[in-house]
């Protein structure tokens, strides 16, 4: 795992800096429709707290826009290293405490990791975990099982690097399932509960797998 330097720690503080300056800035100027009583100053700090996540999205939306994070190999001492550390650390203090919560209703967590940069379909959702939901791409109507987890990175002793995983529609990934970097998932398929889908794996069209590592275990009837 490669270290993280103190200057990119301080190019993220500053981000937060100004994100945490929004959400207090917004929460004073509404805080005049909230009626006193007991109950006024925590409801300010919640929606002060939901502020936080919103404006969080929108500034690391815009870090990513500005500064893209590309798929691929990402070589030592390089810019794209210099973006993904400060990308991580977004993650790491703002996002992950909420992607992993699991209290989280699902609508609600489909619209996050929307907003995070995930293309997922109409009636897509997930109750597991999507790492990396910029590098995540999900057709309609498929779900993601109780506590799965889709991880686009691969970070393997000083390796780094990001390779998109594409999953089709009507797939369905079972709970405890885990999908590695660059597989592809045709429509229809099914992986099974608690299988581990090996980096770069492609599943084709109405295909069932399971395992560890996952195979190819039959073909869905037609």
């Amino acid at each position: 795992m490669r270290k993280i330097t103190t200057t990119q720690v301080a190019v993220f503080l500053t981000l937060l800096a100004t994100i945490i300056a929004l959400s207090v800035i917004t929460t004073a100027l509404l805080g005049s429709i909230f009626p006193s009583g007991d109950l006024r100053g925590v409801a300010l700090f919640l929606v002060c707290v939901f502020l936080i996540l919103v404006y969080g999205i929108g500034v690391y939306r815009a870090f990513l826009h500005w500064f893209p994070l590309l798929p691929g190999e990402i070589a030592k001492n390089s810019q794209q290293e210099f973006i993904y550390h400060v990308y991580v650390l977004f993650y790491l203090m703002l996002f992950y405490p909420v992607m992993r919560s699991g209290f989280v209703p699902a609508p609600i967590m489909r619209a996050v990791y929307l907003g995070l940069g995930a293309r997922l379909g109409e009636n897509t959702y997930s109750m597991g975990l999507i790492l990396d939901p910029v590098f995540v791409e999900i057709g309609d109507n498929s779900v993601i099982g109780q506590a799965a987890i889709l991880i686009p990175h691969v970070i393997e002793g000083s390796r780094l690097g990001h390779y998109p995983i594409k999953i089709g529609n009507n797939v369905t990934i079972g709970a405890h399932a885990t999908v590695l970097s660059g597989t592809s998932v045709g429509d229809r398929s099914v992986v099974a509960t608690g299988a581990v889908v090996s980096k770069g794996t492609q599943i084709g069209p109405g295909e069932v797998w399971g395992g560890v590592p996952a195979v190819k275990l039959r073909d869905l009837d037609p």
